[in-house]
């Protein structure tokens, strides 16, 4: 194990004026007890309408009612493959209040992905949007379980749903509120998050009642400044951590209503819900936000309500955020966070934004860069980025190789690599498990995907390593806007675009051209599923 050294590029704990969660806390009976005097204001606004503060403490009660009738016990798991819509914080609330954990999954995963979590997490109750029905179906038939019941969260229009599966909607209505919450400690299980798979298999990540409560105290508080008039929109689902904070844990902290979109995130998606519900805080990512202004129909900042957007999942081109601030006026905090910390522990801030760098600490986390030995990194030298702070996760479940390399006491690994510059801001240098060595020397694949983008014909881009004769050697896939062809002779002049901005050895030798990129369902790019192309 790395030696745990004390690190100049570390941040000293700052004094924090929040009081931490009492022992016996439950998450769910902590944001109904905050909301009981805003029971007629909406709390969520869906594709198929509004559902207030006190509605949806109601239903979630009662599902938490059902969660018996069903078999379940407390501490159990239950799958949840489920659209955005308000039926998912129903059912999540539902299930922290009964004691239950919730395991959320993607919903845009083949069977083979579900036979494994369910298999994985032994989940007594799946509870499925009608789209994934077809894949869950084939994987409950497959997958070894003992009796997993199948609930159909929301009938689809045509006739796809399982037959005879029980309904979300009919069991609630028959059923009455819980009287009260179990009476969870703050460090109890209380749900997981399956990482996004951007490198391969993902882990079901372990977290706490309390780790909820924590991101919405350090990062949706002070550094968003959220607060009971916002209206909030995230294209990041509710399936991941980054989008579980935004669309659930930072609005229900402070009363704030969240609007919840079941489709997927396109440009044209987007603008309709910005322009239709006025949010004032939306969360995107890089690849979202440089697709949207290469959007015809790109609205104009009067159309608009924002006061202030986030980045994650990706380092943000700076190129694409001072397009965005330009048009729309609102500044992009870009940040990263990560599963295993549920939310975002680095970030810029409003009015201090450093479009290019990742910004400083949040405060209430300590962050360090050390070097393959462990030593701690000076300021501008590349170092792996290690994290510790109160809403880390408590392991991977059943997985204690990974988990023994990943959390180290009361640090993480993150996996990421960065460099910290004089000012005290992080710079992405990319995945430890991407980075390059060309010529006998480091190549981060963003900083070249930064570069590349920055040309007028680029709209994304992607760089791997190809064996060359036993060398390495860097290839770009690159995704053209749509008023640029592709040829040989602009493949020369990204290259040369590259040349002219970055040391010789790092512009890309091999140049494809692409009509789209691998990513996850948050828009990290999967580097790895390129590799396994060449």
């Amino acid at each position: 194990m790395e030696a745990l050294q004390e690190s100049p590029a570390s941040q000293p704990e700052p004094t924090l004026n929040v009081e931490p969660p009492p022992a016996r806390f439950n998450f769910a009976a902590h944001v109904f007890h905050l909301n009981r005097a805003r029971a007629g204001k909406p709390a969520y606004i869906d594709d198929r309408g509004v559902t207030t503060y006190g509605q949806l403490e109601e239903q979630a009660r009662r599902f938490a009612n059902v969660l018996p009738t069903l078999g379940v016990h407390a501490e159990e798991r239950v799958l949840l493959v489920m659209q955005d819509s308000v039926e998912l914080p129903v059912v999540f609330l539902g299930a922290l209040y009964a004691g239950v954990v919730p395991v959320v999954a993607n919903t845009l995963l083949t069977a083979a992905d579900y036979v494994y979590m369910l298999t994985h997490s032994h989940a007594r109750v799946v509870i499925a949007s009608g789209a994934a029905l077809p894949a869950l179906e084939q994987a409950l038939s497959v997958a070894e379980h003992d009796g997993c019941l199948l609930i159909v969260s929301q009938p689809s229009d045509g006739d796809g749903d399982a037959p005879h599966a029980p309904v979300l909607s009919a069991l609630l209505e028959a059923a009455t509120p819980a009287p009260k919450a179990v009476a969870s400690g703050c460090d109890d299980i209380a749900f997981w998050l399956y990482s996004s798979g951007s490198t391969g298999k993902p882990k079901g990540t372990v977290h706490t009642h309390a780790n909820l409560y924590w991101t919405a105290e350090l990062y949706g508080k002070p550094i968003l400044g959220i607060v009971e008039s916002d209206v909030v929109f995230s294209a990041a689902k509710l399936f991941f951590a980054y989008g579980l904070g935004n669309g659930l844990t930072f609005p229900l902290s402070v009363g704030a209503t969240a609007v919840l979109m079941a489709e997927r995130p396109t440009a044209e998606a987007i603008f309709a819900r910005l322009t239709r519900h006025k949010p004032t805080v939306f969360y995107g990512v890089p690849t979202l936000y440089a697709s949207m202004l290469a959007a015809p129909s790109l609205p104009s900042r009067n159309d608009l309500a924002l006061r202030i957007c986030t980045s994650a999942g990706e380092a943000l081109p700076r190129e694409i955020g001072e397009r965005f601030t330009a048009r729309f006026g609102a500044e992009i905090l870009d940040g990263i966070g990560s599963t295993e910390m549920l939310h975002i522990f680095l970030s810029n801030r409003a009015g201090q934004v450093e479009y290019g760098t990742t910004g400083r600490p949040v405060p209430g986390y300590d962050v360090e860069l050390r070097d393959e030995s462990g030593h701690a990194v000076a300021d501008g030298e590349v170092g792996d980025l290690f994290i510790k702070g109160p809403s880390a996760a408590l392991m991977y479940w059943s997985n204690r190789e990974k988990s023994r390399a990943t959390f180290l006491g009361e640090w993480i690994r993150s996996g990421d690599k960065y460099r910290r510059l004089a000012n005290g801001c992080y710079v992405y240098a990319g995945r430890s498990d991407d980075m390059l060595k060309v010529s006998g020397q480091y190549v981060s694949p963003v900083e070249v995907e930064m570069v590349l983008v920055q040309h007028d014909a680029v709209l994304e881009a992607a760089v791997v390593g190809v064996d060359h004769g036993g060398l390495v050697k860097t290839r770009a896939f690159v995704v053209l806007k749509p008023d640029a062809a592709a040829s040989g002779t602009l493949a020369d002049e990204l290259k040369a675009f590259v040349k002219e901005r970055l040391a010789p050895h790092k512009y890309p030798r091999d140049i494809v051209f692409v009509d789209d990129l691998p990513k996850t369902a948050t828009g990290k790019i999967q580097r790895f599923k390129l590799r396994e192309q060449l």
